[in-house]
């Protein structure tokens, strides 16, 4: 029974595979166990078997002497790819973006200082809710208690470095230097990744991965998810109370969070307002997980709600650290795993909502019948520097259910929340953790998920310098992406906090670097642009003649031509990070 997560397997909940609205969807049902050919039942065979089972089909990886055998028998799988990465931290970068839209996604690193390397990207998925793999490439299962200093370590005897600083990241944790239990610990922390949706380590000493074992003998049962079941009286009651409050409001709305995702409510969120009417609005964090061409749907919005659905609330999107106007005395919130108004009750899935609300469209109403739209951009003169408005004018153009948009922490944020999103059209960025540099890594893991879709990613020239490399990467696996780089000249989400010297960068010339990174293999093409004439240019040779290339268009803007919401958000975060110490 070896990788089956319940005692008792349901029919159906499988897991694995593509997915949609960030659930994990299935594997079909296994056959009876089958043996298998006794040179391929390694642990890293069985490793590489059981991650094309959940649906993983690419692992990003960086080559370290601990993990080179290892990566030997993943790429030997039928049906696994290895996308080699610059570094460690894109690689982590990349399967955060993988797991968005598989979800779940695997990375593999060499010990310490590639494991070190990784951790701020696992960080980050931890932080966003993404079921990672991260394997690392482990000692020899010799040089365990034996007092010896071994490389790419501190330069202690002690191993248990590297675990310990993944305690706090990630779920589970496990170091697998015996082939005996090998299995066991490997399905374990796969199966936790998917049922937590958080990512695990996974330690796997270097000498152990060619090894066959009886173990690895048999073809292992799929994984299986059994579903959560609430205790139905609770369920009932906590129903039963959600429905009389939310009856009794004037102008009900529903709000959606980010959680939405971890607990695949995404379809039930939708048919819950189909039933009741109210009008549908996301958190900023929530963005692309609610359909905005819902009738009723008003975009993300920070305001008053009846219904606060998955959400979390940091001081990201409320920089002021409050939970208003979302007060737990005047609104009932659902989570993934509970259900509360007032105070918590049991599990309370949101569809249950739906056969027991009364219709009420008076908020959208309301809505609809005040709501002016958002003003165009004055026309440019000709040649007049290019505005930011202006740009994301003509992005709007570009959407439709065959893209997707990848956000880079700062201004781009902003900028991307006010872009209408078409049906299907894929929408990610990192509003919890705000790692700069995430995007490049996440738009080469997210476009090697989605080789149908065209990733248009809005990348910083700050957080561009962070991690560019892996955009040879991109070139390197064929992938199509549209990177518009907006050149500003520094860090400008923190100069609207708080301004300095340290956020002034040294420019470079970044068509040419990218120019330098294609060298002449693969499919590159760039563009410098300067006003809005060179920017429509472009977005024709990008979307006609170039739209088998990688696509390369910087943008040269004004260093203070930010959003208006940029810059309120800013000062709002100053004004919280310096607030004087409480009296003692």
């Amino acid at each position: 029974m070896t990788g089956i997560l319940d005692s008792c397997k349901p029919e159906s909940h499988h897991v694995g595979g593509p997915l949609h609205n960030g659930a994990v969807s299935t594997v079909q049902d296994s056959h009876a166990p089958s043996y298998v050919a006794t040179p391929e039942a390694t642990l890293g065979r069985h490793l590489a078997h059981r991650l094309v089972q959940i649906g993983v089909s690419d692992v990003f990886s960086v080559p370290g002497d601990f993990n080179l055998t290892l990566l030997d028998h993943l790429i030997a799988e039928p049906g696994l790819n290895n996308i080699g990465c610059c570094n460690e931290l894109n690689a982590g970068y990349a399967a955060d973006g993988y797991a968005r839209s598989r979800g779940v996604g695997a990375c593999v690193v060499t010990f310490t200082v590639g494991g070190l390397s990784v951790l701020n990207a696992i960080a980050g998925a931890y932080s966003e809710n993404l079921p990672v793999i991260c394997v690392v490439g482990g000692p020899n299962t010799n040089d365990y208690g034996t007092n010896r200093i071994l490389h790419h370590t501190i330069g202690l005897p002690d191993f248990s470095q590297e675990m310990r600083c993944f305690q706090t990241v990630t779920c589970y944790q496990a170091v697998v230097n015996h082939l005996e239990d090998a299995h066991e610990q490997i399905d374990t922390a796969i199966s936790t990744a998917l049922k937590e949706s958080k990512p695990v380590y996974l330690s796997i000493s270097c000498n152990l991965a060619g090894i066959p074992h009886p173990t690895f003998s048999r073809e292992p049962i799929p994984f299986a998810l059994s579903p959560r079941l609430s205790n139905r009286m609770g369920l009932h009651a906590a129903v039963e109370a959600t429905a009389a409050f939310l009856d009794k409001a004037v102008k009900p709305v529903m709000v959606g969070g980010p959680k939405l995702r971890v607990a695949k409510a995404c379809e039930a969120f939708v048919e819950l307002a189909d039933a009741c009417g109210y009008p549908l609005a996301t958190m900023p964090s929530a963005k692309g997980l609610v359909p905005e061409h819902h009738p009723t749907s008003s975009g993300p919005t920070g305001e008053p709600s009846a219904l606060h659905s998955a959400q979390r609330l940091s001081n990201q999107p409320t920089p002021t650290y409050s939970r208003a106007p979302f007060s737990t005395t005047t609104a009932p919130w659902a989570t993934p795993s509970s259900s509360r108004r007032r105070r918590p009750s049991s599990c309370s899935p949101i569809a249950a909502l739906a056969k027991k609300l009364k219709r009420n469209a008076t908020a959208y109403e309301n809505y609809h019948r005040i709501f002016v739209p958002e003003g165009r951009p004055l026309k440019c003169e000709p040649r007049e520097p290019l505005r930011v408005n202006v740009l994301f004018q003509h992005v709007q153009k570009m959407l439709s259910h065959d893209t997707a948009v990848i956000a880079e922490t700062g201004d781009s944020w902003f900028n991307c929340q006010k872009l209408k999103l078409p049906e299907g059209c894929g929408y990610e960025f990192q509003m919890q953790y705000g790692s700069i540099g995430w995007s490049v890594g996440a738009t080469l893991g997210y476009a090697q998920a989605v080789p149908d879709k065209r990733v248009i990613a809005f990348i910083g020239d700050g957080s561009f310098q962070v991690t560019v490399q892996d955009v040879s990467t991109m070139i390197r696996n064929g992938q199509k992406t549209i990177i518009f780089l907006i050149n500003n000249g520094g860090y400008t989400i923190e100069v609207e906090i708080h301004d300095g010297p340290y956020n002034v960068i040294k420019n470079w010339n970044y068509t040419g670097l990218v120019d330098a990174i294609h060298n002449g293999e693969g499919n590159c093409w760039t563009m410098k642009v300067h006003c809005e004439e060179e920017l429509i240019e472009a977005i024709e040779m990008a979307t006609g003649e170039k739209k088998d290339c990688l696509c390369f268009i910087e943008v040269i803007v004004h260093k203070d031509d930010t959003s208006k919401e940029l810059l309120e958000w800013g000062s709002r975060v100053s004004s919280a990070n310096s607030r004087p110490p409480n009296p003692q």
